[in-house]
């Protein structure tokens, strides 16, 4: 890891407009024509209130954000995904992974800013007495209730919410080849650990967060090469496949990194320190092609790490997935 990291906004500012944040880019520049999502708006949500020392310019594109995440959310609970340059709704309100996204969200902000806690909370509250048939969908959803149970402790309804992600993604495997919930690993997998953590430590139940950690210990090893990671491509992977596989995603280092995180501040184990640091490394060039995908003159990061090197263009998922990597990777060496 760097002795000091510095975490550039200049990429997401630039990809953000008075809506929300474009989600698609052509090398630096906006697609706009291609308008905005959801799971874009959610991820810049949760960065900007993570920041612990916000300027005006963050904390002015927090409030779109968090304008744009009330409106797509329906009365019935569900939330619209996509929307244009119009500023109209191009889909139906479902309970797919934008609306898990939404509540870590929301909840991030209960948690983060006291000032919008009491209004935001009502909004969340009525995502979250829904449930979504999807487990990433239920594990987004569940960061964001631990959220507002770190402000509102007992808040019954993010209580309930996490008991049903954690019901509905499952214990890992008796297998000791493959410790996980599922047959084959797919995208941002260590969403599911980290849930399942978050849920064992807020219901008071030791042994689903044993199995969170257990769940996480076999990602990480799986995710490893050497000195780096090697992570799940986007086309997922099962054993007996071919390692290293592309195209590898910033959003699967940036999940990893969230869930190590966690466990970190759950155990204070030194793997789990350092396997941050691999995570925030892989972006600086240490993974399977000894390629950066951080571009230090626009602060973005590029959308993919591939057999040859990278896709150059610099979209929103990948960029917030640096950001929030970097920020994780901050605050542990701040604590130490």
């Amino acid at each position: 890891m760097n002795d000091t990291i510095t975490i550039s906004y200049e990429h997401m500012f630039r990809l953000s407009d008075d809506c929300g944040i474009f989600e698609h880019a052509k090398l630096t520049e906006p697609r706009t024509e291609n308008g905005y999502c959801v799971d874009d708006v959610a991820r810049a949500l949760v960065v900007a209130v993570r920041e612990p020392e916000p300027d005006a310019q963050l904390l002015a594109v927090t409030q779109v954000y968090l304008d744009f995440i009330v409106d797509a959310l329906s009365t019935d609970g569900r939330l619209h995904n996509r929307r244009g340059t119009d500023r109209t709704w191009q889909d139906e309100p479902t309970l797919e992974d934008h609306w898990g996204r939404a509540l870590w969200a929301l909840g991030s902000v209960v948690a983060r800013r006291p000032d919008l806690a009491e209004a935001v909370l009502v909004h969340f509250t009525t995502g979250a007495r829904r449930r979504s048939q999807w487990p990433r969908a239920m594990a987004f959803a569940a960061l964001g209730a631990a959220e507002v149970l770190h402000a509102y402790p007992g808040n019954e309804c993010a209580r309930e919410l996490l008991a049903s992600a954690s019901a509905l993604i499952g214990p890992p495997t008796r297998k000791l080849h493959w410790r996980w919930p599922e047959p084959r690993l797919d995208y941002a997998n260590a969403v599911l650990a980290e849930a399942i953590l978050v849920a064992g430590a807020a219901l008071g139940e030791d042994r689903t967060h044993a199995d969170g950690l257990v769940m996480l210990r076999w990602l990480l090893e799986v995710e490893t090469s050497g000195d780096h990671l090697s992570v799940t491509p986007v086309d997922g992977w099962s054993t007996g496949e071919l390692r290293p596989g592309f195209d590898q995603q910033p959003i699967e280092v940036a999940t990893l990194a969230d869930a190590c995180a966690r466990a970190y501040d759950h155990t204070g184990d030194q793997r789990w320190l350092d396997a941050v640091r691999l995570c925030e490394a892989w972006f600086r060039g240490v993974n399977d092609v000894e390629t950066p995908l951080l571009d230090p003159v626009s602060g973005g990061c590029c959308d993919g790490l591939e057999p040859t090197g990278r896709n150059e263009n610099q979209g929103a998922e990948s960029t917030l997935a640096l950001i929030s990597t970097q920020q994780q990777a901050r605050r542990l060496q701040r604590a130490l």
